[in-house]
């Protein structure tokens, strides 16, 4: 008897602790639903794309302006950070800027000091190739935060590593040269070429994609060059290029700072450039290649960056008057500014559809399509396949003048380029390297299916 008084007495104090709990829980709840997203932006603001600095950090901004309520403090500065940006009922914070170098150490330091000093529950970013190898390995760590790449463009990070919280909004250095190869065999007649490439994962991928698409349409790469990303002197590397004449042509790839410092010891080994024996990746057109490299190469074809100046569509047109809105001094057409708003705007569409949740309900919910500024196919969408990548249309671009100006102008269409290219590329293959991929002919979803584009308008015609 004495037993069940006890029992009697406690029922209150249980039901209690039970209205108390439920409240407490409530509140839980409701702090949570209130609490703060926290976004870090991951970029370079030192090395050979500290360039890049402000473009990535405006391009993410624009979109936490157009679609997040974000207000800018500086539209002239990027970084000089924003204020505002809420997603529904839920606020987000931008906690810091990384400042890369374009090396996997410092990316990894940078990315730390973001993610788990700062606490930041997202990261956009990073900018370089090596950066995202090294962040997609660290991402696969820590899967309650989310990864979405702001311009990167090595192979690696979506494709052989993969994590399940890593996203890309736009294509590999792969990708962005679809059709280049098959424009300059068409078009100049070259069969047999060299290329020269910087020696890291972009360089391998971006010039990856230039030797599939040459050596699928019937050409040959004779030889492969490697100077390190950072090189000051390339008089080593040149030499190491067969000479002019016994190859039709050379192809590019070397960015940043060494772009124009190779090419001019190009020029001091055997003269004055040809256009018609050169291309490049897009560092032959974007990043400030328009006054110091195009002049002398003229007329020279250009591999894409995803992106495509002068396009005329209503979707470019409005995306390009989004960046001139919210800083009108950036370039919008540059894949730095546009791979970073889409990477942005992805993350307000994720957080719009998880309610603000983030960790695994942000990444179940984050889009597997996207309006991209350039897109044409599927509706103007950007698809990701299931390993979270970008397919994406691709621009070949050539080097032209236009009135005194210098300026490069869309040449080519190139349709839904996924990242196997074609079947090229997989999961259990090696990523690009200096002997990735083989020189090998292959029908390639797009060959004899480029569009010619127009002053800004995509034609029925063929490349021929």
């Amino acid at each position: 008897m004495r037993r069940l008084r006890s029992w009697k007495l406690l029922l209150p104090l249980a039901a209690l602790v039970a209205v108390g709990s439920v409240s407490v829980s409530g509140s839980l709840a409701a702090s949570s639903q209130a609490s703060e997203v926290r976004v870090a932006i991951m970029t370079d603001c030192k090395g050979a794309f500290a360039f890049g600095y402000e473009l990535d950090i405006g391009g993410a901004q624009a979109a936490f302006a157009q679609y997040a309520g974000g207000k800018p403090k500086n539209r002239k500065k990027p970084s000089a950070g924003m204020t505002g940006i809420r997603v529904g009922n839920t606020p987000v914070n931008i906690v810091g800027y990384g400042c890369g170098d374009d090396t996997a150490p410092t990316a990894i330091k940078e990315t730390r000091r973001l993610m788990e000093q700062l606490r930041a529950d997202v990261m956009v970013g990073p900018l370089s190739g090596d950066e995202a190898v090294a962040v997609a390995n660290y991402a696969k760590g820590k899967p309650t935060k989310t990864f979405i790449i702001g311009t990167a463009g090595s192979q690696d990070p979506t494709m052989q590593i993969a994590p399940k919280n890593m996203f890309r909004y736009h294509g590999d250095g792969a990708q962005w040269n679809a059709g280049l190869g098959e424009i300059v065999y068409k078009r100049l007649g070259w069969r047999r070429a060299a290329i020269i490439m910087d020696d890291y994962s972009f360089g391998w991928t971006s010039g990856a994609g230039i030797i599939a698409d040459f050596c699928a349409i019937g050409g040959q790469i004779t030889k492969r060059v490697f100077p390190p990303l950072n090189t000051t002197d390339y008089a080593p590397y040149i030499r190491q290029l067969p000479r002019p004449g016994t190859v039709d042509g050379y192809f590019w790839v070397v960015g940043g700072t060494g772009t124009g410092a190779s090419l001019k010891a190009f020029e001091q080994a055997y003269g004055r450039l040809d256009p018609k024996q050169h291309a490049g990746n897009l560092f032959f057109a974007f990043l400030g290649a328009d006054k110091e490299v195009a002049p002398k190469v003229v007329g020279a074809y250009v591999g894409g960056f995803g992106t495509a100046p002068g396009l005329k569509t209503k979707q470019a047109r409005a995306y390009e008057a989004v960046i001139k809105k919210w800083y009108p001094d950036l370039p919008a057409a540059d894949g730095f500014v546009h791979n970073y708003y889409n990477a942005a705007w992805a993350l307000v569409l994720g957080l719009q559809k998880s309610g603000g949740r983030v960790g695994a309900a942000l990444q179940a919910a984050m889009p597997r399509a996207l309006k991209g500024g350039y897109e044409v196919s599927d509706n103007g969408q950007i698809r990701l396949d299931s390993r979270r990548q970008a397919i994406q249309d691709q621009y070949p671009l050539q080097i032209v003048k236009q009135g005194n100006s210098i300026v490069t102008q869309v040449v080519g269409y190139v349709p839904n380029v996924d990242q196997s290219f074609g079947g090229l590329f997989k999961p259990s293959s090696p990523p690009p390297g200096r002997a990735q991929p083989k020189c090998v002919k292959k029908k390639l979803p797009w060959q004899g299916k480029i569009k010619v584009v127009r002053n800004g308008v995509i034609t029925n015609q063929t490349i021929r």
